[in-house]
């Protein structure tokens, strides 16, 4: 009875040995992985051949690297349990969206124009408004410190209100004037220029109401004296 024992463990570990050239998901008699995919549809954003461990299925998301907390430098595969706890994932974007080729874009509202920075939305400057942005979007940029005033922008032509999908409308400084007031964002007022310049010094021109008066009468009484000079009555 040893012996036969002996025979058949020598022959099993020859039939193992002999099947270790053959790759062991094309042996036939092992359990293989669940082949279900992790999400109905994959393409860009995603990783289609690794295998979730956690969730037991096939396909991981790309998650962006600027989306973790820790420093990448390219898009890394996380697994559904990993980007359901959030540990790893920066509470200002949302791992739902596509970004590019990963996933993992700010968080935004009013229609994009406003995104999350330190848990607080901010608006989102058309290009070239901010002087030294932090951040580019696809449809703006943002700067995580403090947000520019009415005067900031007044300086460059700018008001902050809303311009094809980001913040900056531009008035040509030789046409407007925007006036700021106080530490409101928007302007009090944008005057037309009407082709008068507001930088001009004020040379002659009256200081005060009486003043004013002083050379309305002179031009009145210069006026009558044309007047009865050139239009003498018959």
């Amino acid at each position: 009875m040893k012996k036969l024992v002996s025979i058949s463990f020598i022959s099993m570990f020859s039939v193992i040995t002999g099947a270790s050239a053959i790759d062991w998901w094309e042996r036939p008699t092992i359990c293989r992985l669940d082949p279900t995919d992790c999400y109905s549809n994959m393409g860009i954003g995603f990783d289609e051949e690794m295998w979730d461990a956690n969730s037991q299925c096939w396909g991981m998301k790309l998650i962006c690297p600027e989306a973790l907390t820790h420093e990448e430098y390219q898009p890394i595969p996380m697994g559904k349990t990993e980007i359901a706890k959030g540990t790893e994932i920066k509470k200002d974007f949302d791992t739902n969206k596509l970004n590019g080729d990963c996933f993992g874009a700010r968080k935004s509202t009013s229609n994009g124009t406003m995104v999350s920075v330190d848990g607080e939305y901010v608006k989102v400057w058309c290009n070239g408004v901010l002087d030294n942005p932090d951040e580019f979007l696809e449809n703006g940029e943002i700067t995580y410190g403090t947000q520019p005033t009415c005067s900031d922008l007044a300086e460059y032509g700018y008001v902050a209100i809303e311009n094809n999908g980001c913040y900056g409308k531009y008035y040509d400084q030789s046409e407007y004037f925007i006036e700021c007031d106080g530490n409101n964002l928007l302007p009090s007022r944008i005057i037309l220029l009407n082709g008068a310049d507001y930088n001009m010094p004020s040379g002659n021109f009256p200081a005060d109401e009486s003043a004013a008066d002083k050379i309305f009468d002179q031009m009145e009484t210069i006026s009558e004296t044309q007047r009865q000079k050139y239009f003498k009555k018959d």
